[in-house]
């Protein structure tokens, strides 16, 4: 059951208090106050009527930002729908590669280059091992999604990938077949993915790509201690469940961090709001935050502006997406396996929340037509989305 509490209303009432002792980023400033606004008179609003029934409602309209909790429905189930039909007939693997939080700072001042780095490395690391003729000779395909925050709203980083178990040979046309239930030995994938992306960050510093970092014996330092440290990998087969491993990413494709549904009381001076810890074995508990630091850690997730979080590599790329998974379906000869990935997802097995919603909707008196639309106000900010 929600509250009824919003986020767009936390920061409309804790965000000019925080302004007074921090500033923000352009990019930080331009999503807050779109967020804020969503929904609101602020955007304008349509006039919505049933042309059988003269049935009338008014729909104001949103902000369509990616960081907003009440936008982009419609987005995240194209997305869900688009990428299930990309689903091929064979075993899926979740891997998951968590940057350290000694770097957390880093990210903070140059976000784009820490997340364009971390992209990247994952990929050749990835690619590395799938070319290796010792594992699977061959190119990998895989979607990743950047998640930046924990349940509490924290800075986690860590990127989510989802592999088909195989590797595509071009030149051979054939399909080499994941051989375990891991896909790759996860402390030799989580030695690379280390000692490449602590090179990365090296060249980086030294390209004056971080001119934020002032101090070179800390980068050393830093740098040191990282490779010192063991780095978190996660591989795990899902099987016949990538749909749900899809529908979870889905959920945060087009938004951030934390959803309305979870903000269970507002105060003068904090926020509560419900997490799961998985370390306690994902029990549900309550954390409350001063109304400061809640603005402070939702501003931490605000991604640069046109930076792609969602990102698709080798026989995934969208480039050759289409040409190359029809070749691989030839090579795996579908229709002799049945094992529940042999043909696109219906939508009607997608999770209900994410199910693409109809628009125009229907008349909510009749159900026979859908309501027609009339603009009724604009906003000086220009046109905006109505869903």
């Amino acid at each position: 059951m929600t509250s009824g509490h919003t986020t767009a209303a936390i920061l409309t009432r804790f965000l000019p208090q925080y302004r007074q002792h921090h500033v923000l980023s352009p990019q930080q400033a331009k999503v807050a106050g779109l967020v804020c606004r969503c929904r609101t008179d602020a955007l304008g609003s349509v006039a919505l009527t049933c042309p059988r029934c003269q049935h009338q409602q008014t729909c104001h309209r949103s902000c369509r930002n990616r960081h907003c909790p009440q936008c982009q429905r419609q987005g995240s189930a194209a997305w869900l729908a688009a990428r299930c039909d990309d689903l091929l007939p064979v075993p899926y693997f979740h891997v998951v590669f968590t940057l350290p939080h000694a770097l957390n700072g880093w990210a903070q001042r140059h976000p784009e280059v820490i997340y364009r780095l971390l992209f990247h490395v994952v990929w050749q690391t990835l690619a590395s091992f799938g070319r290796d003729p010792k594992r699977l000779s061959g190119q990998l395909g895989m979607t990743a999604v950047l998640h930046t925050w924990g349940q509490n709203l924290s800075q986690h980083i860590h990127l989510h990938c989802l592999i088909p178990g195989g590797a595509y040979d071009r030149q051979r046309e054939q399909w080499h077949p994941a051989k375990s239930t891991y896909l790759f030995p996860v402390k030799a994938l989580s030695r690379h993915y280390r000692g490449a992306m602590v090179s990365a960050l090296r060249q980086a510093y030294r390209a004056g790509e971080l001119p934020g970092i002032t101090q070179p014996d800390d980068v050393d330092s830093t740098l040191k201690t990282l490779m010192a440290t063991d780095w978190v990998v996660y591989s795990r087969a899902t099987c016949t469940q990538s749909t749900t491993v899809l529908a979870y990413l889905a959920r945060y494709t087009h938004r951030i961090a934390l959803s309305d549904s979870r903000i269970r009381e507002v105060t003068d001076r904090d926020v509560s709001f419900v997490y799961k810890r998985y370390a306690q074995g994902g029990s549900l508990e309550e954390m409350r935050l001063a109304g400061d630091e809640f603005v402070r850690r939702w501003l931490l997730h605000v991604l640069p502006h046109g930076f792609m979080r969602i990102r698709h590599y080798g026989f995934l790329a969208n480039a050759c997406r289409r040409k190359h998974l029809g070749r691989i379906r030839q090579c795996l000869n579908k229709t002799r396996t049945n094992n529940g990935h042999d043909r696109p997802v219906p939508a009607s097995s997608l999770p209900a929340q994410v199910i693409h919603r109809r628009w125009p909707p229907q008349c909510p008196c009749c159900g026979l037509c859908a309501l027609q639309i009339a603009p009724v106000s604009d906003s000086p900010l220009g046109r905006t989305a109505l869903r």
